[in-house]
């Protein structure tokens, strides 16, 4: 007879056992996305910590139905759920459900796609993936990538290889070393920097004009500045869909910049990414296709379950930086024989089969559908942009280029002291958070506090923008209320 450790392996002897748990697991959450009615519930992390503290993991519960009943009370009760319409917060998108189709199968073959000879026909599923990726870029016939774990990783692989290709092996020369990023781009091109040997502060800021967008002027003076100094700038990076303002630096522009100083250009799509399968605004991505490298997250504007990101590069030799051969994984000798292994060119070892979801997706939906549903939400964020504007209790800041919707509530009658207007603010936030009827996200511009609508669910409608920004603003004047009658 075989113990109770062997009977849950996954294997021949326990199909029906999967069968059975995998769909009390789906019934599950089933159950929980049918019948929320909000977003969230609104706990606190204390008093949810509460919940897990009798817990001891040094005593099993001994059976399924056991721990999905625990599982739902300590995590599914208040999971904060992406596909609910007004969660509205972060670029966090509902997925599709060819994507969960490959969770299931990923998961349960296991597949690590660092060698052949752990993932045979999935290596060539991700290489197929990359190749088409890098032709709806435009990258050219020498392009190739590599899945990663999510945009930070994408961007720090891409300007590693930056950092190789500018020394050439010249260490000395480190401590010149400057990456160019607009102010508006992510934190990981500063934390990259570090990570990379560089310090934060070999990361320079350029202007961003009144759209939020990278001064191409501005690039160019600070390349030149930079010259002068004895500096070595080793990348521009531009952004295609920036995390607060969803703007697209002026990728034609900077490109040329960056020809004519001679500088790797990397382009972060993690957010803008979308655009490349969109049925109507595919230009906004125009320029993208001189970068030297570019980040793409499909796990958010692909409607694919987190984690699925790639990084692509113009030339595949450059993928030579993040390589190593081992004798115990991949011996040159495979190389040499053409043996497809992925580890040759990722940060990563182990590394899931997450390309298997974007498969599905294309093979189910196709490209065009995909696309669809991001142009959806690029309308929407139209709608929401005209209806800020008509709406005197709110201040918004710049037309969206994707889908962010920067604004602050400052009606008329709002108090002259900007302090308390970012007091009213913040607290309409977190009060619409503790309640639970719709989570916003926050930011801080020309330093002082806004809301944030990042739309990217097709079921939004514009009834839901506006039944928020009733919310906010009936938090807000409350709040306001209660401070004058302190």
């Amino acid at each position: 007879m075989r113990s109770l450790p062997q009977t849950q392996l996954f294997n021949a002897q326990s199909i029906d056992s999967y069968r059975e748990l995998v769909c009390q697991g789906a019934a599950l959450v089933a159950r929980h996305v049918a019948a929320a009615q909000a977003p969230f519930t609104g706990v606190s992390p204390r008093a949810l910590a509460r919940e897990f503290a009798p817990v001891d993991l040094d005593a099993p519960l001994g059976d399924a139905d056991a721990a999905l009943d625990e599982l739902d009370r300590l995590y599914l009760r208040d999971a904060v759920w992406f596909h609910h319409p007004r969660y509205l917060a972060h670029l966090n998108c509902p997925v599709v459900l060819p994507a969960l189709l490959g969770e299931t199968v990923l998961a349960a073959v296991n597949s690590s796609l660092d060698t052949w000879d752990q993932s045979a026909g999935g290596t060539l599923v991700e290489r197929r993936l990359i190749e088409w990726t890098a032709g709806r870029i435009g990258l050219g016939p020498l392009a190739d990538g590599v899945f990663t774990s999510g945009g930070t990783q994408s961007n720090l692989h891409a300007l590693l290889l930056a950092r190789d290709e500018t020394l050439g092996g010249d260490l000395t020369r480190l401590p010149r070393l400057r990456i160019l990023a607009s102010e508006a781009a992510h934190f990981s091109v500063v934390k990259s920097a570090r990570l990379l040997g560089l310090g934060a502060g070999a990361a320079v800021a350029i202007p961003a004009d009144e759209r939020r967008r990278m001064d191409p002027e501005a690039l160019e003076r600070e390349l030149e500045a930079c010259r002068r100094a004895g500096e070595l700038p080793m990348a521009v990076v531009a952004t295609a869909g920036t995390t607060d303002f969803g703007s697209i630096d002026p990728l034609p522009a900077i490109a040329d910049v960056c020809a004519r100083h001679g500088v790797w250009l990397h382009v972060d799509a993690a957010y803008g990414c979308g655009l490349l399968v969109s049925p109507t605004r595919r230009d906004r991505l125009t320029g993208i296709e001189h970068a030297d490298s570019v980040t793409v997250d499909f796990h958010k504007s692909f409607f694919q379950p987190v984690s699925s990101s790639a990084l692509l590069v113009r030339d595949a030799a450059t993928l030579r930086h993040a390589g190593h051969h081992a004798d115990y994984l991949n011996p040159k000798r495979l190389a040499d024989r053409g043996i497809p292994n992925q580890v040759d060119k990722s940060l990563q070892t182990t590394r899931r089969f997450d390309a298997l979801k974007l498969w599905l997706t294309l093979r189910i939906m196709g490209a065009d559908g995909v696309g669809a549903l991001f142009d959806s939400v690029l309308d929407l964020a139209a709608e929401g942009h005209a209806l800020l504007a008509r709406d005197p209790r709110f201040q918004v800041v710049v037309e969206p280029q994707l889908s962010t919707l920067v604004f602050r509530w400052q009606p008329p009658h709002a108090p002259g002291d900007p302090a308390l207007v970012d007091a009213a603010n913040l607290h309409a936030r977190e009060a619409l958070a503790a309640d639970g009827a719709a989570v916003v996200a926050g930011t801080v511009v020309d330093g002082r506090h806004h809301l944030k609508f990042t739309l990217l669910n097709p079921a939004t409608t514009r009834g839901d923008l506006a039944a928020v920004l009733d919310l906010l603003d009936a938090h807000a004047t409350a709040y306001l209320a209660a401070d004058q009658a302190a």
